[in-house]
Parts: structure tokens; sequence; C-alpha cells
């Protein structure tokens, strides 16, 4: 049903107290063309949690509430696993007796969905209520069973593929072949379950006798499935055909994306690189999904004075905030972050990208080209005559960009880049290196992160971690932080992987001080600087980690993994 607040459900939570009547309207109103259903809004909103929506639907219908952490998978009816019908009425059949069918939904009130879903099975619902997530986690679970896994030849009728049939339109506008429908099917579910599984990176790999495909799921990779090695060039040419590449040359690698529309309202884009390899072309797939962008800085898990330094420095009208860190470590969504809360109607903001990765509204964005010869300098001076707020370059690789971009900041700009190096101290003394007069860099940079994504405890099964206080001394806590400290470790269940579930940031946020100044003028170094700042209080990337371990997020071993301490 469509989200209003007309519906029944929203009239009786309204009635009841159960949720704010005029907040929960203006959520309707703003974002209502945003979800799918009253329940994914107002569960997302957090103007109300799912267990609570549970119980509250369940006594306004008088149905049965039941917790679907202990159901098996095994009662759902072999003929009722529609998967089409069941994921677009967000409703599982639990079991079924004669001609009644139990059926798990978050909306007991949405009467035409429960007598459509009982029309296409022919039989009579009885309705049980559940938690909305606890139901998208089983039908994700349900569904993804067919997804992944290992291959043989055995699995693909390798024969018939190889007979040429009449061709057809697919959804990109290429001619295909109804022989190449399997592979088509395969690659559609692998990315797929690469979205379901919260997967950053897909890769597509080819070997002397194997092939595999890997998912980089919470920064770590995990082998999902081995297709058989002759359908190598056939994968990798669909992919090529997906991306708009070219899929005769073979010799130099090649850049494309593809857009994968989910719903009418859900779109994810890839964005593909080829490299051609001894043994064919190995591709690999970064999944880029708006939503990350839109997460909003209270939950990228930055501390309280961490945040707080990071909102002073966009609230400036100029200076240069650098956000660095390896491949992979979330400089993308911090920046994202910044720009999203200075995107206002009053504020010119322009980017200069390589590639662009999430598409903005109401940003400029601009991909950088440099064959065409739009490198980020040239961006960069072209923005200066566009009548800019805010400037943010993708990164700063050369002299020319850094002296444009520190100018920029020294004429009533705010501008936002990316520098790959190690950690905060380290940035400054990076652009020294580059050539950049130490004066400018003293007097430009007013905000230095340094980041890094370590992996999440799953809360399910985490369990308590007993050191001994010599080895927690030689780990970095102190003897003030020892009393009441507590840690855990990844133990592993049906709801993570290997213990772990999502990704926490890890932070460096260092705000260069008047002596740290002093200190860059006077030729001072890296280690000069991160002393200054341990000083002035400035949590090192190791010390945030250890208050990430200590606060139960994540684990020692993975703070040691990202921060090498």
């Amino acid at each position: 049903m469509a989200v209003t607040t007309t519906s029944t459900l929203f009239k009786r939570l309204v009635q009841l107290g159960t949720i704010n009547g005029d907040v929960a309207t203006k959520a309707v109103t703003d974002k209502g063309g945003q979800f799918k259903n009253l329940p994914e809004l107002l569960i997302t909103e957090k103007l109300i949690t799912a267990e609570k929506l549970a119980h509250a639907a369940a006594g306004i219908s008088q149905a049965i509430c039941m917790d679907l952490d202990h159901f098996s998978l095994d009662y759902v009816p072999e003929d009722l696993r529609n998967e089409k019908l069941i994921r677009k009425t967000d409703m599982l059949p639990l079991g079924k007796r004669g001609r009644n069918m139990y059926l798990a939904v978050v909306d007991p009130t949405n009467i035409q969905t429960i007598e459509d879903f009982e029309f296409n099975t022919g039989l009579n619902a009885e309705v049980v209520v559940v938690e909305y997530d606890k139901l998208h986690k089983l039908i994700d679970k349900l569904f993804d069973s067919s997804l992944g896994g290992d291959f043989t030849d055995s699995d693909w009728d390798l024969g018939s593929m190889g007979i040429a049939q009449e061709e057809e339109e697919d959804g990109a506008g290429v001619q295909v072949d109804k022989e190449d429908q399997p592979i088509i099917a395969f690659i559609n579910k692998m990315l797929l379950d690469a979205i379901r599984k919260g997967a950053s990176d897909l890769h597509f790999e080819p070997y002397e006798k194997t092939y595999r495909i890997r998912f980089r799921i919470d920064g770590i990779l995990h082998e999902m499935a081995s297709p058989p090695v002759a359908l190598s060039t056939r994968l990798s040419a669909r992919l090529k055909v997906m991306s708009r590449l070219d899929i005769a040359e073979k010799r130099v690698p090649q850049d494309g994306r593809i857009k994968l529309k989910l719903s009418a309202k859900k779109s994810i884009d890839f964005r593909v690189s080829t490299l051609p390899t001894l043994w064919g072309e190995k591709i690999v797939m970064r999944i880029l999904d708006s939503d990350s962008a839109m997460l909003g800085i209270d939950v990228l898990g930055y501390e309280e004075n961490q945040k707080k330094l990071y909102l002073d420095a966009l609230a400036q009208p100029q200076g240069m905030i650098l956000v660095t860190g390896p491949t992979g470590s979330g400089k993308t969504v911090s920046l994202y972050t910044g720009l999203a809360i200075l995107n206002t109607s009053e504020t010119n903001i322009s980017t200069a990208e390589d590639p662009v990765e999430i598409n903005l509204a109401g940003i400029n964005q601009v991909q950088v080209n440099p064959r065409a010869g739009l490198t980020f300098a040239s961006a960069l001076k072209a923005f200066l005559r566009q009548d800019p707020d805010v400037v943010m370059v993708g990164e700063i690789r050369d002299l020319e960009t850094a002296e444009i971009a520190i100018k920029a900041a020294q004429t009533g700009h705010l501008v936002l880049s990316t520098l790959h190096t190690n950690s905060a101290p380290e940035t400054l003394t990076r652009l020294l290196n580059m050539g950049v007069p130490s004066y400018n860099v003293a007097s430009s940079v007013s905000l230095i992160i340094a980041q890094r994504l370590a992996r999440r405890l799953c809360s399910h099964c985490k369990q308590p971690e007993v050191l001994p206080e010599a080895e927690l001394l030689k780990q970095g806590y102190t003897p003030q932080q020892l009393p009441g400290l507590k840690l855990f470790k990844p133990i592993g269940c049906e709801h993570c992987t290997n213990g772990y579930k999502g990704r926490v940031g890890i932070y460096e946020v260092m705000p260069v001080s008047g002596r740290m100044a002093d200190i860059i003028m006077q030729g001072g170094n890296s280690l000069d600087i991160a002393t200054q700042a341990q000083t002035e209080g400035i949590n090192n990337l190791r010390q945030s980690g250890l208050l990430k371990a200590a606060a139960g997020l994540t684990s020692l071993a993975e703070v040691n993994r990202v921060t090498k301490g």
C-alpha cells in the first residue's frame, strides 16, 4: 500500500500514542515517496522500533505476534516459495494446513495486500504478526540459499549454450542470444547476492584450471562461487556488455559502469574495472550505493568530540579539510557526508572526482578525464571561475593540484580533498614533500581526518574476552582504563560472517592548531606534529581503535588488524 497518513495502521498508532502524530505526519509528507510501505518508513526514520511496532500491530488486529529468531525455513512450503510475490508483498507463508496458510505480515491492517496474496496462492490466510527486520532477514536467507556456492560442469548445460538461438533485446538495449540466458541469470544473481550480503566489491577471477568469484564483505574477501573455467570468456563478455565496454579489446584495462535497477525508486551503480591477466580478464566491480552517502554523521562512528571538530570545520567559510587513509577506508563516505551537510540552496558546491562514485542532487560533479585534458588541476581552475562556495577535489596527487587547492582555501573557499597517507600528522609532511611551501600549509589546512574501517562485532554472538592486565597495558590501554574494562571476541552465528556484521569507523581527527602551524613553519617532521597532537589530547588511530574495542563495537584483534598496533 502507499505510504499515507490515511492508512488504518497509521491512524491507530497515532490514536494509541505509540507514535508521535505530528512527527510521523511530517515524515510521511516529506519522505513517504522514498519508502515501500509505512512500517519501513517508521522504522527507518526511527519513529518506532521493529519490536514495538510488531506488538502494537498485533494488539490492534488481535492477531498472534511471533518471534522469527528460531523459525526454521524448512517449514516454508516449497510450492509457496514465490520470490516475486513474497518480496512484492513483504509477506511470507510460514506453513499451511489444508486450504489454510499461516502468513507472516508486518501490517495486519493491510487487508488488500493480504487478499492479493490469498488470490495468488488459492489459500486462506491466518495472519501472524512479525517484526519487520526479522521478516526481511528471513526472506533474504530463504532466497539467498539459491545464490553463490560452488558450481561444476554438471550444473551447466554447456552443450545447449553453444547452440545459436534467435536474438532478443535485454534490459540494457543490447542484442543477446538465448544461448547466453543462463550466463545472464547467473551474473544477475551474483550481483543481487552481493547487494543482499552487504558486499563492497565483487572479484571475477580466471585461472588456468579454475575460475572463482569472491565478495569483499566487511573488508574481507570470501569465495562465493566457482563456475566452470570454460565459461570464463562468456562471463567477462557479459559483464563488459553490461558495462558498455569494448568486448573485442582484451589487451588493455578498461573502466565502465553498470546501473542495476532494483525497483521503481531504488537503483545501485557498479564501477567496473577490467584487467588482462595470464589466463583471461579479471573483472572487479565496486558497489556504489548512494544510501551510504546519506547515512548521516551520527552513524559513522565518530566520537562526540571528533564529530564536533568535523562539524566546526565544515561550518567555517574557508580553509581545507583533508581526509586520509588507504583505499577502502571509507574516505568517500566521510567526504560525501560532509558535502551532504553543506548542500543547501544557498551554497554553490562543485566536485572533481575520478571517478564520480555517487550522484548527489544539488551538487555540480565533474568526472575527471586526463586523456581529454580535464585533470584535477584544470577542473579546479574552472571551479574558481564559477563563483564557488565549497570545492571538493577527489584526490591531491601532484603539486599543481595542491597549490590551486591551497590558493582556493586561502581566498574564501572551503576545500575538501583526500590524500593517501597513514596518519593525520603524515598528511602535513606529505604536502611539504610535494613542494608546497610551509607557510601555505600552515595557513590553509584547518582539519585532517585519518581513518580506517574495522569489522563490527555481531551483537547476537559476541562473547567477553578476558586478557591479563599486562597484555592490556602492552596493547595500549592505560592503568586508568583497566577498571571496568570489558572486551569482546567474535564467535560466529547465522546472523553474521565469522562473528562480524557491518563495519565501524576508527578516526584520528586533528585540527591544525597554532602550535602545530609553528612546528610546520620551523621545519618540524610528522613525529613532532604527532607529539604535539598527543599533548593537545588528540587520539591517534590506535587510541581511537582501543576505545571502540572497549565500547564492545569491535574486537582487539580487529583493532590490531586495521591499525597495525
